[in-house]
């Protein structure tokens, strides 16, 4: 293992300590910095809050910031944070209109989140949830219930945060939020495995000449391991299974997240995009917003993913606010 670490135990923690030196726009709440908070709220405006395991920079800590996210809670590496940081987070992002929880659909999320809901509800804070569950890798159409989140769900956050941004409704935020949870697929591939500091040796391995379709962002099964394919060969696979299920006809419109994993150069995710765009132009579909880079990582796994979000006339002015956190801005076009 080669990282640049002190105490592996520490990680974690000297991670947070230096995020927060270095952006004092975010702070945390409770003595806790595994619990990240906006440093300014903005009263009636519902709250947003996520969560999940370290090690996934910029998900899930970086998108706390301005018309995004107001919270968030993290653990340990690939580790789900407790209920009580959440219902910490909580208490401190509620502004009298109530907090949206977006997560991915993993099960001591789900616990620990259900958990922190039901103490906020006893503090009379309404909370509502959307579960992300964007890998159409993870399970078959009719049991998406099944499937994991993971980088889809930026499209997510980014709906909600300006939906909550433009001072709507608990109600209203959810149910947007559910709506663009509906409607992105995403798909991973990858070419190595990661290393936890803490464990400190590889979690799986992948054959110098392999590549797994649909591995998931702690190293969980994907659809199955082949030998390492063309990079066209590669995305036509992938977005095969998207296409499946998000049609793309003449006219329509979509938004584009190519994923970096940790580990993958970003010129190799332009040459992804490349074949993603082509895909699109053949069938007379046209990719209005586009995002290149590493959004949802896991460690330094090399590998990448593609998530596509299907616009509306509600989805796309919500996709095309602009953000600014601490990890990502986007200005609006």
């Amino acid at each position: 293992m080669k990282k640049f670490l002190n105490d592996p135990a520490h990680f974690v923690d000297e991670m947070l300590d230096g995020i927060y030196r270095a952006h004092p726009q975010v702070t945390y709440v409770n003595d806790d910095k595994r619990c990240l908070v906006v440093a300014a709220r903005k009263p009636g405006k519902v709250g947003i809050a996520t969560g999940g395991g370290s090690g996934h920079l910029p998900l899930f800590l970086g998108y706390v910031g301005d018309n995004m996210l107001d919270g968030c809670a993290v653990g340990g590496v690939f580790q789900s944070p407790s209920a009580d940081q959440m219902h910490e987070v909580t208490k401190y992002i509620d502004q009298g209109a109530g907090v949206l929880y977006i997560y991915g659909n993993y099960t001591g999320d789900i616990i620990n989140f259900d958990m922190a809901a039901e103490l906020a509800d006893i503090d009379g804070i309404t909370v509502k949830q959307v579960i992300g569950n964007d890998d159409v890798a993870s399970s078959v159409v009719g049991e998406e219930h099944k499937r994991r989140g993971v980088a889809g769900i930026f499209f997510v956050y980014k709906v909600a945060g300006a939906a909550a941004a433009n001072m709507l409704s608990l109600d209203e935020v959810t149910r947007l939020a559910d709506k663009a949870r509906a409607n992105v697929r995403t798909i991973g591939v990858a070419l190595s495995s990661c290393v936890v500091p803490e464990v400190g040796h590889a979690t799986f391995s992948v054959g110098e000449d392999e590549m797994e379709i649909g591995m998931g962002i702690h190293g969980e099964p994907g659809i199955g391991r082949t030998k390492l394919a063309p990079a066209d060969a590669v995305v036509d696979e992938m977005m095969q299974r998207i296409f499946a299920e998000l049609p793309a006809g003449s006219g329509d419109e979509f938004a584009v997240l190519v994923n970096g994993l940790g580990g993958t150069p970003k010129e190799e995710l332009y040459i992804l995009f490349r074949r993603v765009s082509q895909l699109f132009e053949e069938r007379g579909s046209k990719v209005k917003h586009v995002w290149i880079g590493e959004f949802a990582t896991a460690m330094e796994m090399a590998g990448a993913s593609i998530s596509v979000l299907k616009l509306d006339a509600e989805l796309d002015p919500l996709v095309a606010a602009p953000v600014h956190t601490p990890f990502f801005s986007h200005i609006k076009a």
